[in-house]
């Protein structure tokens, strides 16, 4: 499947693992990557239904595990690129707004964590058997390739606005630490140097550099102190930890729709994967992620997850490290599966400082903006066709810009939705390219243009 503007350079150059050295340490930077993007994921719901140290601790050992699962099977056997498969940015907006609200509905937190599980249960199910029996077509010809773009822009500026506020270390009585704050501001800067002026050996694992920089530099100068408890450290796998499911219908079908638009993730990251190493994203190709990704976020709902898809984000990554080859990228979640199995193993690496994993996450995502304008490359746009990505680009933009005082007045069942640039946009995009004819408007300016042009020449 070729997205007719989605065009990509193929001349991308790149760093083959072809030898033990670059394969370890490649490995080790998925291995990071991964990690960074999920540790903070179990923690917050956690803490969001004040779920006791112990659980949490489960939480975050069956993330890892699961999410590393995820990963080599997707590599394996799924839609087989190099494309992280972790928690989902919005699905994991969603789940926090739920339980924040739970008060104003008049629920308790467990009644809201098993409606969501109720409704990632049924839509993980419905995901997998309609990508089983190829039923999932018409997703394609909902999220065209404009509509990608904008998926990619907002993607671009939510997760820039998220890790360059992560960057700054927040006192408890809310004022900044600047010392903790500078030290992640220098880990920008070095990895962007590493990057810019590093060559290609040092370049390609400016990330998996920074991160171990700054973590060393963060324990030398600052006290450390860890994430989780040091208790617990036997294996667990407790079924609905958030809450038992139930059939609180307005809690499903706000999950259930935020599920079918998580989507998008997918079809967003398998089509621009595909297209950045020169290969083609076939339906079956699709097909395949839907179903490992309706799976896991079965999985995930029964675990107390957030529900899972391919980061489109991931392309930045690969843009900036260079290395596509899927070896590094399998070895990676198989660390992961470790990490999660060895207890010891991830409370150790989750006293990664936030700031610096932040910090370091920033400077590897502004290739995404690249990659947002790769998108649109070829199209010409007027003052009537520019609306076509200006509407839901820019408001979507609006609403991530402002605070969530701003929608205490909307019905909190929608809330969730309404609150969320991101999905916002997307809806906005959808409904656009569904109902308005660009491509007449498009011809009707050519021919304009084109008109406009032929008196120009005959005054001449």
């Amino acid at each position: 499947m070729k997205g007719e503007n989605m065009n990509y350079s193929q001349n991308l150059h790149t760093m083959k693992p072809n030898n033990l050295f670059t394969t370890i340490f490649a490995s080790l930077q998925w291995f990071v990557y991964i990690f960074v993007n999920t540790i903070v994921v179990p923690i917050s719901v956690g803490s969001a239904f004040v779920l006791d140290a112990q659980t949490i601790s489960e939480l975050v050992r069956n993330s890892l595990m699961i999410t590393g699962i995820a990963c080599v099977l997707q590599g394996l056997i799924g839609h087989r690129l190099p494309l992280m498969e972790g928690h989902s940015g919005l699905m994991w907006g969603l789940v926090l707004n739920l339980s924040y609200a739970a008060a104003a509905m008049g629920m308790s937190l467990p009644e809201v964590g098993g409606g969501i599980a109720a409704g990632m249960l049924i839509s993980g199910a419905a995901v997998a058997i309609l990508a089983a029996f190829d039923g999932l077509k018409f997703m394609q010809k909902i999220f065209t390739p404009m509509v990608m773009s904008v998926f990619l822009f907002l993607l671009t500026f939510q997760l820039i606005l998220i890790f360059f506020i992560g960057m700054f270390k927040i006192a408890p009585d809310g004022t900044v630490v600047w010392p903790e704050t500078l030290l992640a501001l220098a880990a920008a800067v070095f990895v962007c140097l590493l990057k810019i002026m590093g060559g290609e050996r040092l370049g390609n694992f400016s990330i998996l550099i920074g991160i171990v920089v700054g973590w060393i530099v963060h324990t030398l100068l600052f006290p450390q102190e860890q994430l989780l408890s040091s208790g617990g450290s036997s294996f667990g796998l407790t079924l609905f930890p958030l809450g038992a499911p139930n059939l609180n219908i307005s809690i499903i079908i706000v999950t259930c729709l935020a599920s079918f638009i998580n989507l998008s993730n997918t079809i967003t990251a398998v089509i621009t994967g595909a297209q950045l190493l020169g290969e083609e994203a076939s339906q079956r190709r699709l097909n395949r992620s839907y179903m490992l990704n309706g799976v896991f976020s079965m999985a995930g709902g029964a675990l107390g997850l957030v529900s899972f898809a391919p980061f489109s984000s991931s392309i930045g990554f690969l843009q900036s490290t260079r290395i596509f080859e899927r070896k590094p990228f399998i070895i990676g979640g198989i660390l992961m599966i470790g990490t999660g199995v060895l207890p010891f193993m991830s409370r150790l690496f989750a006293t990664i400082p936030v700031t610096i994993g932040n910090a370091v996450l920033l400077v590897a995502y502004f290739q995404l903006l690249g990659t947002s304008l790769n998108s649109i490359k070829g199209r010409v746009f007027d003052s009537i066709t520019i609306h076509r990505i200006a509407i839901p680009v820019l408001v979507g933009l609006g609403i991530l810009s402002l605070d969530a005082a701003y929608f205490e007045g909307i019905p909190v069942l929608i809330r969730p939705l309404v609150s969320n640039g991101f999905i916002t946009g997307i809806l906005l995009s959808i409904l656009l390219e569904l109902f308005i004819p660009w491509e007449k408007l498009e011809e009707k300016g050519r021919g304009q243009k084109d008109g406009q042009h032929g008196e120009q020449q005959r005054e001449k």
